[in-house]
């Protein structure tokens, strides 16, 4: 496997000795001193060049940053649709272990395409077209503090999908419920732990892309709590997995709206909660639904 000091003596030398390339800067986990490096890091690195087209019109110039098992060009692509904004990125996985995700921009559009976030390190500029740009850090992607209008919505769209989720289950429609399950309810409950842990952290943390450094920051029982809430195709472990992820979402919930004194949807929880208890113990061949019943005291 080629050492980080060849991969970045590669990447710089190619664009020392192309005029075309301006300009070089290297964003990502590379640019950021409080991820652990290991073998697994991409190289995320941004050309700013003159004439996007005389790179595109003949893909094999890539072929001089080594031998790829496979390389992706999402600009190139018609599922999912490019976003055809004047950038090109080459995705490209060597057979040694490395990556580049090389993304070209051209000189002439660079205020209109580039924001540079604070995980970004100059590397090379030929003309001073990049500027000063501060320290590489973390900053921009600490935990953001929800607003008011931000936490009720992510509290009722937890509540709404539990529904969609017991609806599915009942039918035994099992894609629909694990897309229900993970790709929407999932996102909402990390969300709100990212809440509670940005609160814990005064909001001066990353909990990384996706959730992946939950466990640094949640107690032993919570991560237990988060591990449990993962499942497996089997109804009755769906079943189980969600009431745990209901509960876990239901104590996050209740102390981020604590702490900001925010208006926590009990009413909501108790109705929907009920709700998914009925449909659980519903046969699969009732003719009818008949409703939740309402306990006066909770009103």
């Amino acid at each position: 496997m080629r050492t980080e000091k060849e991969m970045m003596d590669l990447i710089l030398e190619k664009a020392e000795n192309d005029e075309r390339i301006r300009a070089v800067v290297l964003n990502g986990s590379r640019a950021n001193p409080n991820v652990r490096k290991d073998i697994f890091q991409d190289y995320d690195i941004v050309y700013l060049v003159n004439d996007v087209q005389s790179f595109t019109k003949d893909h094999s110039w890539v072929d001089y940053f080594g031998e790829r098992i496979m390389m992706q060009m999402p600009e190139d692509k018609v599922m999912p649709p490019a976003e055809n904004d004047g950038k090109f990125a080459y995705l490209m996985q060597f057979m040694d272990g490395n990556r580049i995700d090389l993304t070209l921009i051209p000189v002439n559009k660079m205020e209109e395409l580039v924001n540079w976030d604070s995980l970004s390190i100059k590397l090379l500029d030929k003309d001073d077209i990049v500027g000063k740009l501060p320290p590489s850090d973390d900053r921009d992607y600490h935990i953001k503090k929800p607003s008011e209008k931000e936490f009720a919505d992510t509290c009722n769209e937890f509540w709404w999908i539990c529904m969609n989720i017991s609806k599915g289950l009942w039918r035994e429609e099992l894609s629909y419920v694990m897309f229900m399950y993970e790709q929407i309810n999932r996102n909402v409950l990390m969300r709100m732990i990212e809440w509670e842990i940005g609160i814990r952290t005064d909001f001066s943390k990353s909990a990384g892309k996706l959730g992946k450094y939950f466990h640094k920051f949640l107690s032993e029982k919570d991560w237990a709590k988060f591990v449990a809430t993962f499942t497996g195709p089997d109804y009755e472990q769906i079943w189980r997995s969600l009431f745990v992820m209901c509960d876990l979402f239901r104590r996050k919930a209740i102390l981020v709206a604590e702490h900001f004194n925010y208006a926590y949807p009990y009413e909501d929880d108790k109705r929907v909660s009920d709700y998914l208890k009925k449909v659980k113990d519903l046969p699969g061949d009732a003719p009818s639904f008949e409703g939740i019943a309402v306990n006066d005291q909770s009103r």
